[in-house]
């Protein structure tokens, strides 16, 4: 698979102010017209079927979210919070988990296309897993303001132990985990390779941290970009975190 990626005209000087999660980084214009023509390389890509969602319930989740979350801190910029919740709006997974959620932001990031307002579909099980057991009751209880139907839930567990566990097909697999000071984000492949046989016919896998983190996700991206594992993988450099999205 050749290496594939799409790149920001200013993805290296955008960046989050971890202690102000809700501040406005860039006109909402811009924030606008990057993430389509993300969307737009995914699609030519052949990783997402179209770029269609719908910008005004993506409005009311984030306005959500500053409302009724507890964040101490994030590095989940606009740009990839609108991001997330367009992949999962455009594919509508069925069964999402994400693992490694810590307060919530980021599994309700992706959860929020299917539940309060912004959700535009129907989804059967949408699960965070966060190994720290005070961080999962946070995260649970956030997510529970805005969902109270419980579809959307966050378990303290360790997602490894999860995810090889799940009874079911995955759609769509979030990998944000932490594993030891040794590991650190190498988790991802572990993690991965834990429900590979699971994943469905078009499922998609989405590991942020792909450029930041590239040294300790090395062995990781080599997996997803080889096509005798993935169809299709391409970097998302919309800041200078990223996320590496992969098509089964």
């Amino acid at each position: 698979m050749p290496g594939t990626e799409f790149r920001a005209d200013d993805w290296s000087d955008y960046r989050m102010v971890y202690n102000d999660p809700h501040r406005t980084l860039e006109p909402l214009t811009t924030e606008i017209a990057v993430v389509d023509a993300a969307l737009e390389a995914l699609v030519a890509a052949r990783i997402l079927p179209d770029s269609r969602y719908d910008r005004s319930r993506f409005l009311a989740h984030r306005q959500a979210v500053a409302d009724q979350f507890e964040i101490p801190w994030t590095a989940i910029t606009p740009r990839m919070q609108r991001l997330l919740y367009a992949i999962n709006a455009i594919t509508r997974p069925r069964t999402m988990i994400a693992a490694g959620v810590f307060c919530g932001n980021t599994f309700i990031s992706n959860a929020g296309a299917a539940v309060g307002p912004g959700a535009s579909y129907q989804a059967d099980y949408l699960v965070g897993v966060e190994i720290k057991h005070e961080e999962a009751e946070r995260a649970e209880r956030n997510v529970r303001r805005l969902d109270p139907t419980g579809v959307a839930r966050v378990v303290a567990a360790d997602a490894v132990e999860v995810v090889r566990h799940w009874p079911g097909p995955i759609d769509l697999l979030y990998l944000d985990a932490d594993g030891t000071p040794e590991t650190g984000k190498g988790i991802y492949l572990t993690i991965l390779e834990a429900c590979y046989d699971k994943l469905a016919g078009g499922a998609l896998v989405l590991a942020h941290n792909s450029i930041n983190c590239a040294p300790r996700l090395s062995a990781y991206l080599d997996f997803v970009r080889d096509d005798t594992h993935m169809r299709a993988s391409m970097n998302m450099m919309l800041d200078g975190e990223g996320l590496e999205v992969s098509a089964r």
